[in-house]
């Protein structure tokens, strides 16, 4: 089916309209009515090739919220009208080891990505959510909670998943001590996730600008970075620290804060990190791990949780025209703390 989104056509391109193909809806589809849907730091950089691995003409977004418009012959656990949600995977091989344990992510044969993957059928290129609609299998459909406000379920299966399932995975919980390196998109999430299941919470963060924001986003406290006397009085203080900061940055000055066999886990930079001195590792049997989304069980566990917390994340509606200034005042970390894209402004 034709529909139409906002596209980039080339390396350097601003994003604008594009009406493409949608594939015909297969016997387990779910055809989607695209509501809204957010804006990650990834679209920017898949749009703009920041990787080197675009393939244009891409419409990015994998923070989809939408309504259920039909439905194929043997789907039975989503029905016409329901209300949905879509991230950053849309198909998996679905036989392997990884993929039998709802690790989809972790494909051992890789996963379908919501946008510049390859169909798992056809081969055809996948396009994402800034479009009015989309056809994906029902297997990775999520369901969203009745009370949640849609406008703002997005970014959850992206930004949300990515810091609560690390939080699940180390078991985070009461008398659990969190530290949370960046306040931004990701950052603001991890904070929510890890207050509502008990933790103790303290941001990490260069300045002391944002410790009234910590504060209101329940966080416990805020630890200067750039205090020396601060942050070595912080040692041995933290059980897991969850890094978001998407660029390459130094671990050493956070390894001293985990206590014995704490662990710091990267959600946020993709890529190279300044060498880390393995003296903190040795002699205190501490970690340094990484994390990326979650599979599908996982995702829709977050989803649940935050319907039964009332968990969103903190929002900025914008208009589909105004994709292009959102990126721009995201490369100046303008934004508090994630854009999403209300889809009725795209019009027909």
């Amino acid at each position: 089916m034709k529909t139409l989104g906002f596209a980039a056509q080339a390396q350097g391109a601003a994003l604008a309209p594009w009406q493409f193909d949608r594939r015909d809806p297969r016997p387990d589809d779910v055809s989607i009515e695209i509501l809204y849907c957010g804006v990650c730091h990834t679209d920017m950089h898949f749009a703009r090739n920041d990787w080197g691995n675009a393939k244009y003409p891409i419409v990015p977004g994998h923070e989809i919220v939408g309504r259920v418009t039909a439905i194929g012959a043997e789907v039975t656990a989503h029905a016409v009208g329901d209300m949905v949600a879509v991230g950053c995977l849309v198909d998996s091989c679905r036989h392997c080891r990884q993929c039998h344990h709802d690790n989809e992510h972790f494909c051992e044969n890789g996963y379908t990505g919501t946008y510049g993957g390859a169909d798992r059928v056809t081969g055809d290129r996948t396009q994402g959510g800034y479009a009015k609609a989309i056809v994906v299998s029902d297997r990775f459909v999520l369901h969203v909670p009745d009370g949640l406000d849609i406008a703002k379920v997005g970014p959850l299966v992206c930004a949300g998943i990515t810091t609560y399932s690390p939080l699940r995975h180390w078991g985070t919980g009461p008398g659990s001590r969190v530290g949370v390196i960046g306040l931004g998109g990701l950052g603001h999430m991890a904070v929510k996730f890890a207050v509502a299941l008990g933790a103790t919470v303290t941001v990490l963060s260069r300045t002391s600008d944002k410790a009234e924001d910590a504060l209101n986003l329940g966080a416990d406290g805020l630890l200067v970075s750039g205090d020396d006397a601060a942050m070595a009085a912080a040692a041995n203080s933290f059980d897991l620290i969850i890094d978001t900061v998407p660029v390459k940055h130094d671990l050493n000055p956070y390894l001293p804060l985990l206590d014995i066999d704490g662990t710091l886990v990267i959600v946020g930079q993709v890529g190279p990190v300044p060498e880390p001195s393995t003296i903190p590792l040795v002699f205190g049997r501490r970690s340094i791990a990484g994390s990326l989304i979650g599979g599908i069980a996982e995702t829709q566990e977050m989803l649940d949780f935050c319907g039964r917390k009332n968990i969103l994340p903190e929002v900025e509606m914008i208009r589909m025209d105004e994709i292009n200034t959102a990126f721009e005042r995201m490369d100046r970390a303008d934004v508090r703390y994630r854009f999403v894209i209300d889809m009725a402004t795209l019009a027909a």
